[in-house]
Parts: structure tokens; C-alpha cells; sequence
């Protein structure tokens, strides 16, 4: 597979989601995926999970069925600033995801931009969700810019434009082309909400192609460039993944 990798997926303990963990690792599996993350919304939606449940992502195998897991969260980026998930509880992951849904109302350009650029400044944000949502406004250069020299990867997303977020695409390849200009490390994600999803790439690969792309700028290309992305912001190593990778 040219992305053996889903960075952004959930389960049923998002309530609007319809797999649970064992059907998203048997789909990883017959997808052919290598790994991917489970991060389901921040407590701050009202159907998402309790803050146990990213607690307890410690019972999950690293490894099952042949798929390296990735326990993690897509948490809300707030009106007040910050995230729904307090520092303690983010430290306790293995990727954290964060971007604007509906618990944070739509602002203007200037103030979206200023809650993003926060959460990126924190040091505890490693992917940024859909950047190229239409209601969420941004000032794309500004972000990237920030991404860029704090590490943090920008996501172009399957589901927009597709499922969710109607009118992204532009966005998407906006962000892309940007991303590909600046240096901005890509993050892929199918932000699949039902486990048939997961893997399907096709609309971030069409992001990629208008935006003139090239697969070294993404880090979804194998398992390996993943942890290294993570462990390069502080993750700690998992050593079961690296010694079933043989990395």
C-alpha cells in the first residue's frame, strides 16, 4: 500500500460512530493496514467518551492481528483556548489529534487562527484535524508557518468534502500546496466513522495530486516514519511496535 498507515479513526465510543476497536483492528487487517490510531472526540462534544475512556486505552495490545495500534484523541480546540483534555491526561497517549467541531462555535478568521495557533505553540497538539474546514476559517500561511517550526503535522483529510465538511476540497489543496511550499509535515487521515472506511484514501490522494505532493512530505508511509515523527515530539518509544516492525 502506498499509506499502510490511518492516523485518524473512530469508534462507537464516539456515539455518532458505528465500529468498535475489535472491528476497526479486523478491518486494519483486512485493509491491509500496519497501523493506525483510534482517537475518538475529546470529552467536550456531547457524545463523546467519558475522560476514563482515554485513561483506560492502556488495555488495548499494542499489537494485535498484525496491526500496530496508536492510542490516542482528536480533542476540541476551545473558545476559551486550549484543549478539552487537561495535560496530564494528553501525556498519557500515544498521538494526539485536536481540531474545531461544534462545542467551539465558528469565529472570525482572526480569532480561529489564534486558538490554532495556541494549541500548536502548547507542545501538546501532534496533528492538527481538518485545517480545511470552511466554517473554521484560518490564516493557512500563518498556521503552517507555526506547524512548521514546532513540529507538528497538518492533516488533509478523507472525510472532508466526501462525508463531513462539505466544500473543503479547495481548502484541502490549499493547505497542501501551502504545506509543500513551507516545509509542513503531512498527516493522512480518513476520519472514518465506520470501519469500511478506514485505509480509503482516495480523496486525500486527490488533495495530494492537485497540490503537487510528493510522498516524502507524508508521514503515513510506513509504521516506522510514524514513530519516529511521534518519538521526535517526545513521545516516548513503543517498544513492542518497534520490535514487531523490526525497526
Amino acid at each position: 500500500m502506498r499509506f499502510p498507515v490511518d492516523l485518524h479513526t473512530h469508534t462507537i465510543a464516539s456515539d455518532h460512530a458505528y465500529s468498535t476497536i475489535e472491528e476497526c483492528i479486523h478491518r486494519a487487517s483486512v485493509n491491509k493496514l500496519i497501523m493506525f490510531a483510534t482517537t475518538d472526540h475529546g470529552p467536550a462534544l456531547s457524545d463523546a467518551p467519558h475522560l476514563w475512556h482515554f485513561h483506560n486505552l492502556r488495555v488495548i495490545p499494542r499489537v494485535v492481528d498484525n496491526v500496530c495500534v496508536l492510542r490516542g484523541v482528536e480533542a476540541n480546540i476551545m473558545s476559551e483556548g486550549g484543549l478539552d483534555l487537561e495535560e496530564q491526561s494528553l501525556k498519557r497517549l500515544d498521538i494526539v489529534l485536536a481540531g474545531f467541531h461544534p462545542c467551539t462555535p465558528p469565529k472570525d478568521l482572526v480569532k480561529n487562527t489564534e486558538l490554532m495557533l495556541g494549541v500548536i505553540k502548547s507542545g501538546l497538539v501532534d496533528v492538527i484535524s481538518h485545517p480545511g474546514a470552511p466554517n473554521y476559517p484560518i490564516d493557512y500561511e500563518a498556521v503552517l508557518e507555526c506547524a512548521k517550526q514546532e513540529g507538528v503535522a497538518m492533516e488533509i483529510n478523507s472525510s472532508s468534502d466526501v462525508n463531513t465538511r462539505l466544500g473543503s476540497h479547495e481548502n484541502c489543496v490549499k493547505v497542501a500546496a501551502l504545506c509543500k511550499k513551507i516545509g509542513t509535515t503531512i498527516s493522512l487521515g480518513t476520519d472514518a466513522h465506520v470501519s469500511f472506511f478506514m485505509g480509503n484514501f482516495a480523496e486525500s490522494e486527490k488533495v495530494l495530486a492537485e497540490a503537487g505532493v510528493s510522498d516524502e512530505q507524508i508521514i503515513n508511509t510506513s509504521a516506522q516514519k510514524v514513530l519516529r515523527f511521534l518519538e521526535g515530539r517526545g513521545h516516548a518509544p513503543i517498544t513492542e511496535m518497534h520490535e514487531f516492525l523490526g525497526s
